[in-house]
């Protein structure tokens, strides 16, 4: 999935860092209609959020957010195959990306800390 802000992404290419925080990418492998169709998906349901009338409503949104974050590969089961753990969450300091994430510029350590995605 693209992003709006050049936000600092981890070498590997899994991660970019928004709020200070680790963010899984969309999985790669992902045909171009299969990812365009989640994305679409992924729109309709943070829509369905914001509009929801009911706690059962937003409750349903909600889980359509999920399921379409899912089929990107930005949740659930980690879409690489080399055994390493979801990091997602942390922030970088606190991760196995660490030495990265000292190495970058302040310009782009202000970026991953600044507002990022919902």
């Amino acid at each position: 999935m693209s992003r709006r802000k050049d936000y600092p992404e981890t070498p590997d290419g899994r991660y970019f860092v928004a709020r200070g925080r680790l963010w899984r990418k969309t999985d790669p492998r992902l045909s171009d209609s299969a990812r365009r169709a989640a994305i679409k998906a992924l729109m309709q349901a943070r829509r369905a959020v914001q509009t929801a009338r009911t706690a059962q409503a937003e409750r349903a949104a909600r889980d359509a957010v999920d399921a379409a974050k899912r089929d990107l590969g930005e949740r659930g089961p980690v879409w690489w195959q080399d055994g390493a753990p979801d990091e997602g969450g942390r922030h970088p300091a606190n991760s196995s990306y660490a030495d990265w994430w000292q190495s970058l510029d302040a310009d782009a350590q202000v970026r991953g800390e600044g507002d990022g995605r919902g």
